[in-house]
């Protein structure tokens, strides 16, 4: 897909949300972008594509081969350290040179799962998280959606007594766990579809960073948790106010954005 540059947020946020597998962005001209992006085969995927891309006019769409690459090999090669919302996110093989003392280090494996930090909703919880902390402790923490379980890595790190990590891909939880033992953390997995199987009440901090869709969708279970504090992400700031809207009853709403995404803390009450 072709768009002009100042697009590249809002197209690549739009492919998510139709379940892209990975996007790959090139220099198109001087004024565009193209966004490389892998779907499973499906029947009707490009009518689907052509139609969620209605906000964006000026994309044009065509189908690509698929070349011979190993993508994770690719992508962990320009994987370096670098530092998110108050941590220092770090691949295994750059752990040398960084102060013993782990309390801020997230240790990434990148190619497992999504999740390595670089993406704003992640930024967005990794600072939300840290902000929390400071605040009082975070107690009793629930990840739905895990992927690569680094908000939980993350929430264990800023003190969490447990911290359960959920989702519904038998791959991300494998991930998930890897990244527990790189970060000599504990994490509690499950493998369940959201939150639908969860006691109410049993958790002080529920972390969604999902698409702004399954947030609208399942808001009755996530609120059903009856959690103290909601942090919700994977939104853009186009959606910010139809997600405020479904949870405004539920208590005080906070907004955070990062570029063209936002995130939101809901919190019940007195803390």
């Amino acid at each position: 897909m072709t768009v002009p540059a100042a697009e590249e947020d809002v197209a690549t946020a739009l492919l998510w949300e139709q379940g892209t597998m990975g996007i790959e962005v090139r220099p198109a001209g001087v004024h565009h972008v193209s966004l490389l992006a892998y779907f499973p085969e499906a029947p009707g995927l490009e009518p689907a594509l052509t139609a969620a891309l209605f906000p964006l006019p000026r994309a044009r769409l065509q189908q690509a081969e698929v070349p011979e690459v190993d993508w994770v090999a690719h992508f962990r090669e320009g994987f370096r350290t670098f530092p998110a919302a108050g941590f220092v996110v770090t691949p295994p093989w750059e752990l040398e040179g960084l102060p013993a003392d782990r309390r801020d280090v997230l240790v990434v494996d990148p190619g497992r799962a999504f999740g390595t930090g670089t993406h704003e909703s992640t930024r967005l919880c990794l600072g939300l998280l840290r902000d929390l902390a400071k605040r009082g402790p975070l107690g009793r923490v629930l990840d739905l959606g895990t992927g690569s379980g680094i908000l939980g890595v993350a929430a264990s790190r800023l003190g969490a007594r447990t911290t359960i990590a959920v989702d519904l891909d038998l791959e991300s939880l494998a991930g998930a766990r890897h990244h527990a033992r790189l970060n000599e953390v504990e994490l509690r997995l499950v493998c369940a579809d959201l939150a639908a199987a969860l006691m109410p009440g049993a958790f002080d901090l529920v972390l969604a960073n999902i698409a702004a869709p399954l947030l609208v969708e399942r808001r009755h279970e996530i609120l059903a948790l009856a959690a103290p504090a909601t942090v919700l992400s994977g939104l853009l700031t186009t959606d910010a106010e139809t997600v405020c809207a479904a949870y405004e009853d539920a208590g005080r709403i906070e907004v955070r954005q990062d570029g063209e995404w936002a995130a939101l803390l809901v919190q019940r009450g007195a803390p």
